[in-house]
This record gives C-alpha cells, sequence and structure tokens, in this order.
C-alpha cells in the first residue's frame, strides 16, 4: 500500500542524519508520496509532513512533493476537505523547505502546464510563489525574472477576449491571471522604489531592469492584442484595461514610463536603452507602440503625467515610428490601435502646421502608403472607411508645399485607381482655394502644377490602358480637367492649362478616345459572344468560371456574366459623356478667345 512504503521510508530516514540521505532515498520518497496522492492519502502524507520527528526529512526532501502535491489540488474541488488538506501540506513544505528549489518546482509546475490547466495552476501558485521569493531577500533579481518570463509565457498562450461577452466570461482565464499577476509583482515593485533613492545599483537595478522587461512583454501580450476602450460601465472586474492601468502604474513607479514613451524621438534604433537592446528589437518595438498607444489614446491611463510643453508636432514625430510597427501587422485589434494614435496626433495639430521637411523624417512618407494599403486591403470595413478619413486629415495638416510632395508621392506609388481619384480630387481642391485666393499659389498654379497635370492627365498605358479598372482615376481626371477649363481662363492661364493643352490632347484625350473604341468593341463583342452562346445550347443559367488576377472567382451564370458586360459599357458610356463635355467646353473656350483676338486688331 502507497502509505505504508511512505511510512517505510520515513522510519529508514529517521534513524540517518541529513548529510546522509542517499538519491535512492529521494527517490522512494518522492515515489511513496506520489502514489499517496494519486490514492487519495492526503491525511497520511499531512501528518508526515507535520510531525516535528521529520522535520528534517521534509525539508530536504519535501520539495519534491511538489508536482504531485500540484496535481492533487488541480483534482479536487474547492469545498473539499482533500483539498483544505492539501493546502496545508504546502503551507508545511514552504515553512521547511528551500526557497530557491520550491521556486523551481513550482515554476517546473507552471511550465508543464496545458489545456485547461494553464490557467488553474498560474492562479494556483501565484501566491506560494510570491511568498518563497520574498524569503530570498537581496539575491531575488534573476528569480523574479524567471518567474515572470516563465508565467507570462503560459499567459502568452492563453486566448484573449476581445468582446463584452468574452471578458465577461473570461473562459480560459486570462483576465484572471493578469490580475493575479498584478498583485504578484506589486511587492517588488515596492522594494524597487523603496531603494531607488538609497542604491545605486546592485541586486535593486537588476529587480528594476525584470520589472521593465515584464511590463514590455506584458504590453506586447496580452495588451497590444486587447481591447482597451471601456465597453460600458458594468465591464468585469478583472478586465485587461485594468491590466494596461497595472503595467502604467509600474511603469511610473519606477521612472521608466516617460524614458520609453519617447525612447524613439529620434526616430532610431540608436537611442534605445541598453535593457531594450538586450530584447527581440521587433517584440520592443509592438511593445512601445502599444505603450505610446495607451498613454495619448486612453489617456485615463497615463496622459496627466507629460510633461504639457511638448509640442504637438514633436509628439506627431515621436509616434510615426509607433504607428508604422502598429500599421504594418493585419489584425483587427492592432490595426485600429495604429489608426486610432495616428488620429490622436493629428488632431492635436492645426491644419497647415507641418512644413515639408517632416516628411524627410522616419515614417511621415511610409505612414500614408500604409494608410492606403489599410484603405485597399483590410477586410474590415470600418477600418477601411477610418483610414481614408485619417488620411485625408494627415493631407490636411501640411502646409502647401507639403501637401505637393505627398500628392506626387501617393499618385507614383498607390497603385489603386481609387485612391488616385481621391488624391486626385484634393488636388482640384487645393487649385480651387489657390484660384480663391488674392495671393495665389506657388505649388498648385503655375509651372509646379503643370509638372503634377503631366502626371494626372495621362494614361498609364497609352490607349491600351485598362479603362474600366483605372475608371475612378479617369473620371477624376476628366472632372479636373473640366473643373479647369471653366474655372481658368485662356487669356489668365493661372494653371498652365492652356499652354499645356496641346500635351493635354496628345497624352490624355486622343488615347482616351482610342482606348474607349477599342474598350467599347471589345465589351460588344463578348456580349454577342454570349448570347450567342447561350441560344446554342438552350442553357440560360449555364455556370461559368472566372479567373481575376491569378484567383478563381465564384462561379456566375450566363445571365450574371452579361450584366457584368453590360456595366463595363455603361462605365464607357459615363467617362465618353464626360469627356466629350471637356472637349465641348475646351473648343467653346478657345473659339472665344480667338474670336476677342480677332476683334481686337
Amino acid at each position: 500500500m502507497a502509505e505504508d512504503e511512505l511510512r517505510d521510508i520515513i522510519q529508514r530516514c529517521q534513524i540517518l542524519e541529513e548529510e546522509d540521505f542517499k538519491g535512492e532515498d529521494f527517490n522512494l520518497f518522492q515515489v511513496a508520496g506520489q502514489k499517496c496522492f494519486e490514492e487519495g492519502y492526503v491525511t497520511d502524507v499531512l501528518e508526515v509532513v507535520q510531525n516535528e520527528k521529520n522535520k528534517v526529512i521534509v525539508k530536504s526532501m519535501g520539495w519534491n512533493l511538489v508536482g504531485p502535491l500540484i496535481r492533487c489540488l488541480l483534482k479536487y474541488k474547492q469545498d473539499e476537505v482533500e483539498r483544505e488538506h492539501c493546502l496545508k501540506i504546502l503551507d508545511k513544505l514552504m515553512e521547511l523547505c528551500s526557497p530557491k528549489e520550491l521556486v523551481l518546482g513550482f515554476l517546473e509546475q507552471i511550465e508543464q502546464a496545458s489545456g485547461e490547466h494553464r490557467s488553474r495552476t498560474i492562479l494556483l501558485l501565484l501566491k506560494p510563489l510570491q511568498e518563497v521569493l520574498l524569503k530570498l531577500q537581496n539575491k531575488k533579481a534573476y528569480s523574479v525574472g524567471l518567474s515572470l518570463s516563465t508565467i507570462l509565457n503560459q499567459i502568452s498562450l492563453l486566448p484573449v477576449p476581445y468582446t463584452k461577452q468574452q471578458l465577461q466570461e473570461d473562459k480560459h482565464g486570462l483576465c484572471q491571471c493578469c490580475n493575479a499577476l498584478t498583485h504578484f509583482v506589486n511587492p517588488f515593485v515596492e522594494e524597487v522604489v523603496k531603494h531607488m533613492e538609497t542604491s545605486s545599483g546592485g541586486d535593486y537595478k537588476e529587480l528594476k531592469e525584470e520589472l521593465l522587461r515584464y511590463c514590455l512583454k506584458s504590453l506586447k501580450y496580452p495588451l497590444l492584442m486587447a481591447e482597451l476602450d471601456q465597453l460600458s460601465e458594468d465591464t468585469p472586474q478583472y478586465s485587461l484595461r485594468q491590466f494596461a492601468a497595472d503595467i502604467l502604474g509600474i511603469l511610473l513607479d519606477i521612472r521608466e514610463l516617460l524614458p520609453k514613451v519617447f525612447s524613439w524621438h529620434r526616430c532610431k534604433y540608436e537611442c534605445w536603452d541598453e535593457d531594450i537592446l538586450e530584447m527581440d528589437k521587433e517584440q520592443s518595438a509592438e511593445s512601445l507602440a502599444c505603450l505610446s498607444y495607451m498613454v495619448f489614446v486612453q489617456d485615463c491611463f497615463g496622459i496627466d503625467c507629460l510633461p504639457v510643453v511638448f509640442n504637438p508636432s514633436y509628439i506627431l514625430q515621436c509616434n510615426m515610428v509607433h504607428v508604422g510597427v502598429l500599421l504594418k501587422r493585419t489584425e483587427e485589434s492592432i490595426l485600429s490601435k495604429g489608426l486610432a494614435l495616428l488620429e490622436n496626433c493629428l488632431l492635436r495639430l492645426e491644419d497647415n502646421s507641418l512644413l515639408l521637411e517632416y516628411l524627410e523624417f522616419k515614417g511621415f512618407i511610409t505612414t500614408p502608403q500604409d494608410l492606403v494599403k489599410v484603405m485597399t486591403l483590410c477586410p474590415f470595413e470600418h477600418l477601411r472607411k477610418k483610414s481614408l478619413k485619417i488620411l485625408q486629415l494627415y493631407i490636411e495638416k501640411f502646409e502647401e508645399e507639403g501637401k505637393f510632395t505627398l500628392f506626387r508621392c501617393l499618385l507614383k506609388t498607390s497603385n489603386h485607381s481609387g485612391v488616385e481619384g481621391f488624391i486626385i480630387q484634393n488636388i482640384k481642391n487645393q487649385i480651387d482655394l489657390s484660384l480663391q485666393s488674392p495671393t495665389g499659389s506657388k505649388f498648385f498654379t503655375g509651372l509646379q502644377l503643370a509638372s503634377l497635370l503631366d502626371i494626372i492627365l495621362s494614361l498609364p498605358e497609352g490607349a491600351e490602358t485598362d479603362l474600366l479598372q483605372n475608371s475612378d482615376r479617369i473620371m477624376a481626371s476628366l472632372n479636373l480637367l473640366r473643373y479647369l477649363v471653366i474655372k481658368d481662363n485662356e487669356n489668365d492661364n493661372q494653371t498652365c492649362v492652356w499652354t499645356e493643352l496641346c500635351k493635354i490632347e496628345r497624352n490624355f484625350l486622343k488615347p482616351l478616345h482610342t482606348g474607349l473604341n477599342m474598350s467599347r468593341a471589345h465589351y460588344e463583342a463578348e456580349i454577342k459572344n454570349k448570347k450567342e452562346n447561350k441560344r446554342e445550347s438552350h442553357v440560360s443559367k449555364k455556370i461559368c468560371s472566372l479567373t481575376v488576377a491569378g484567383e478563381k472567382m465564384p462561379h456566375m451564370t450566363t445571365e450574371m456574366e452579361l450584366q457584368v458586360l453590360h456595366s463595363a459599357l455603361y462605365t464607357f458610356d459615363l467617362i465618353e459623356s464626360v469627356l466629350a463635355r471637356v472637349e465641348e467646353l475646351i473648343e467653346t473656350k478657345t473659339n472665344a478667345a480667338a474670336e476677342e483676338t480677332t476683334r481686337i486688331k
């Protein structure tokens, strides 16, 4: 029987001195203890560890019971008497055994936990682990760091609850673990704060570094993935929003909040502290980006501790790297943080306040390109719409030279007809403002504008351009040209549209006529073929397949394909009607100018 085996090994060891214990004795004690736990003889184990005669044995060998004991604890329910006995055994082991050995034993159990036992094991052992770590006195930094790293590695395997319902259920125990973790680290934070003024090095400096590393890892996961907005007044007690506030509180206490928020103030890796350089740069980048989001967007966490002397443009500059890090991810929660952080920084600025020089700083050119990617590739509609809104806000913050440069860049790099149409509409708005201004504009009138019109009023591939794919850009270009012809008289020629007219006709209007004729002929032939095939087969709903950009699209009936083809013809009609109106306006104005010249002569 298991209890008899345990008594036998205890009786054998009672007559020995501690230094005479052999490896075999340790193994027999562990095996016998494990069998007792497995077979339900918890009371017998409790009697052994509470017996004063066995104090030396338990002190030397007791830590070997940690594994079987924890597995036994997880097996029993909260109100079962066996669980109460197991907890008394744990208390006795913590009283007698070596703290270092217990730390390793507890961490081994946390590391080995899996499935539903992962969070339960963490919640069970955090308090005992904290107590034995505190017994290590002045040499605890390494053990605290190892403990936090092991716990966070296990927490990183727990899914992050996102919705209000998921937070309330906390099915996998992540929120409870984070809440318990805050209580776990508090004594160590207090130690660091207590000794920061009196001690310049030693274990407290190392402990501070471990706490900093813990905060950065927590920012990476789970906080980067978490929903940190206040969902409602009845947000669950163990919310990740509270955990985020706790992490900021630790950084404030150890005086690392401001250094980390502005650690990229020159937008280069070289300005990182050594402790961050030791960490993986990508992980650190995401941690610091999450930290900036929490401080600037969720301002109830920590914005009141930031110096108010910081210029809004400086705050934007500091955060552009963080925004870029967040916008390069694809997860909804992370993308939304990047957009919110950028929007928050932009709203601090007045319109037309950013000079051209800012586009030379890291992130100021790549960020609008990242916004374009979100606008065109993100699967979440609300984020696509928000990205478009923020891009417009971003454009408005630059003075006219910055806008001019930004427009040129986006026209060359966006490779998306809808985005190009959006940029061209912005250019039209800037020209309109310039024409209404008494002082005019250096960049949206005259020769500078002419260089921009060369890009806008042209077809990428001449007459062979795919007019359907580029229809948004073409319509925006035609509307801009129509506006210029109406607003700018040939005698004034403020926009240089009249001196550039021959080039515009050669590079844009004539190729567009040719392209429309070719495209219309092609699609009309396709419609004719579809109708003939339909009559021949006598199948009105024949299933057809369509491949676009190498990817097979959902099956379409012949009727559906005909609708698509007719829709293309309608688009060509629309383009052609605007083109005809533009040419009519050009002819009218040209004739009027010629008549005026003749009359004057």
